[in-house]
């Protein structure tokens, strides 16, 4: 239940375990879902279900455009941390934010594996406010800008020596500005970020999970999961698991009489 509720956290959706008393169940994941036999002599079924509580995402709007404080607010009912960035700002020019930078400086907001950050500075500081974000390599960054607008911020990333990798996590244009009103605009570059949030996965690089892999006690039959069990044993080149040092005890004194199909 450890691994499967890190599991949760790891891909920041509800999991579902299923425990069965019956040999004809095998062990078994679908998306959400873990199916497991037990030999509990008591019988029964249990269904456990893991919901994951995760930290909220954090956003940073940089700007003080109509669209952008719009974002921020928007932002904040959809679930983000908010942090709204721009010169000289103050905190009572952006209603609901939960942070405000009155400079490019990030460190305050600490950004991490899940931040994105929406450059909607309509043509003002367009290339000092990406460069700010994309200092912080995990960070998703995305522009408020026309075609052609986007086309010169890139050159000018591009003059002032950033790669082609770094400046290729600019997603643009954002909000799809032309023919569309400043609230409109700040809707669909909310709509872009909680897209491309639930395409990524919640966590930019996930640490890898473990594999879903049992092995059966050849004792006692129980299901056994190798990356908790502590009691094991090497036979004939075999490594055979246990759920407890009695069943490792009871098989080490005769092996042959316990041997049957490695489960895993």
């Amino acid at each position: 239940m450890r691994r499967e509720a890190l599991r949760a956290l790891n891909e920041g959706t509800p999991q579902l375990v299923r425990i069965m008393p019956s040999e004809d169940v095998k062990q078994t994941r679908k998306r959400g879902e873990l199916m497991v036999a037990t030999t509990c002599p008591s019988g029964g079924a249990l269904d456990i279900f893991i919901e994951p509580r995760l930290p909220r995402p954090l956003l940073l709007v940089f700007g003080d455009s109509p669209a952008a404080r719009t974002l921020v607010q928007m932002a904040a009912l959809a679930g983000f941390r908010t942090c709204a960035v721009h010169p000289g700002a103050r905190p009572e020019q952006f209603a609901g934010a939960d942070m405000v930078l009155g400079s490019l400086d990030l460190s305050d907001a600490n950004p991490g594996t899940d931040t994105w950050a929406v450059v909607a500075t309509m043509g003002h500081y367009d290339e000092d406010a990406l460069d700010a974000a994309l200092a912080f390599p995990t960070v998703e960054v995305g522009l408020v800008a026309s075609n052609r607008r986007s086309a010169a911020v890139r050159a000018g990333l591009v003059e002032r020596g950033l790669s082609e990798d770094t400046i290729a996590r600019v997603r643009t244009p954002l909000g799809r500005v032309r023919g569309t009103s400043q609230e409109e605009i700040a809707l669909l570059a909310l709509a872009d970020v909680v897209t491309a949030r639930r395409r990524r996965g919640h966590i930019a690089v996930p640490p890898e999970a473990p594999a879903v892999v049992f092995a059966t006690d050849q004792v006692c039959g129980m299901t056994v999961d190798p990356l908790t069990a502590k009691e094991k044993t090497e036979y004939a080149g075999v490594t055979y698991w246990f759920c407890a040092a009695g069943c490792r005890a009871e098989f080490e004194k005769d092996p042959q009489k316990y041997l049957r199909p490695v489960e895993a």
